[in-house]
């Protein structure tokens, strides 16, 4: 099949190359323009660029997907499928009508559970168990289409944004195979979204990495594991921001103030918590790399008592 592919980040790397490796006629990969990174301002390429540079596949990269100039490209193309997973973007009914067959989204959800930008991280910060990635039709709104197939991944303790992501990809792709299979094959089902059920996953800007130790500590944990590596999770210290990488919790009773460096111990910085203790093992001060609390306390003091 003839298919214009649409993706920005590294979850819709591996649904790329599964496309590649069933056979399918990728005729062009739309990604997001290349955009200024790091100290240097140095332009980086997206996930999908760099991945379909290497399987040779023609990139192009719009400033407005819904352009005159955009619509134009890919209409002349005359796709057969429009597949569209984290693009960033919004397709207007312009693009909606070209495919021969379907314009498929593969999300990182199940929805109509978790709608948006970001939905890997938000399930993981509201502490769900359960995701999974549903395959659906492109309509007018947000992640709002008919559902065609879904599949359940359990959380685990273990996962963060990035692990999950990336077990998430995997399902995707396998997900996006059986869709266009069953679109040609005269036997996708459309089941249309109760958008009462619906929940949102807004987009992740700093702010949100913030941790507020009035939480309790399992929030405070779901927070870490949720926000790598962007925005990732931090504090400030002496009105440093200091990034967080890696913690335990213990759940207790004190009386301190939260916020509170407890002590330092081999485990790392004990913070007073709402309902216990976060120890922060690793961590990263402005101008030095993420490394183990112990690592940096080698050279380094943290006061102990003071509220952060």
């Amino acid at each position: 099949m003839k298919i214009v592919f649409m993706g920005t980040s590294e979850f819709a790397v591996k649904p790329l190359k599964k496309l590649k490796e069933a056979g399918h006629d990728i005729l062009l990969v739309i990604t997001q323009p290349d955009k200024r990174k790091g100290r240097g301002k140095v332009f980086h390429s997206s996930p999908v660029k760099k991945v379909a540079s290497e399987l040779g596949l023609v990139v192009y990269q719009p400033t407005n997907i819904n352009s005159d100039e955009s619509v134009k490209t890919i209409a002349e193309l005359k796709p057969d499928f429009l597949v569209v997973i984290a693009y960033g973007q919004i397709l207007k009914n312009e693009l909606l009508g070209i495919a021969k067959y379907e314009n498929i989204n593969i999300h990182a959800s199940l929805l109509p559970k978790y709608r948006g930008a970001a939905p890997i991280n938000w399930a993981i910060a509201n502490g769900e168990t359960v995701t999974g990635v549903t395959s659906m039709k492109i309509t007018k709104g947000l992640d709002s289409g008919p559902i065609l197939l879904q599949r359940e991944l359990p959380i685990l303790e273990s996962d963060d944004s990035i692990s999950l992501s990336d077990k998430l990809s995997e399902m995707g792709a396998e997900i996006l195979i059986e869709t266009i299979n069953l679109i040609l094959t005269g036997k996708a089902v459309y089941i249309e979204q109760d958008n009462s059920l619906s929940s949102y996953a807004p987009i992740l800007t700093k702010e949100i990495g913030k941790i507020d130790w009035g939480w309790d500590i399992i929030r405070i944990k779901n927070h870490v594991r949720a926000f790598k590596p962007w925005p990732g999770s931090y504090f400030y210290y002496d009105d440093q921001i200091v990034k967080v990488n890696s913690i335990d919790a213990i759940e207790t009773n004190h009386d301190l103030i939260v916020g509170t460096i407890y002590k330092i111990d081999n485990d790392g910085i004990w913070v007073a918590a709402k309902n216990g203790f976060i120890i922060i093992k690793e961590l990263q001060f402005p101008g030095k790399k993420m490394m183990l609390t112990s690592e940096y306390l080698k050279g380094n003091r943290i006061e102990i008592g003071k509220i952060v």
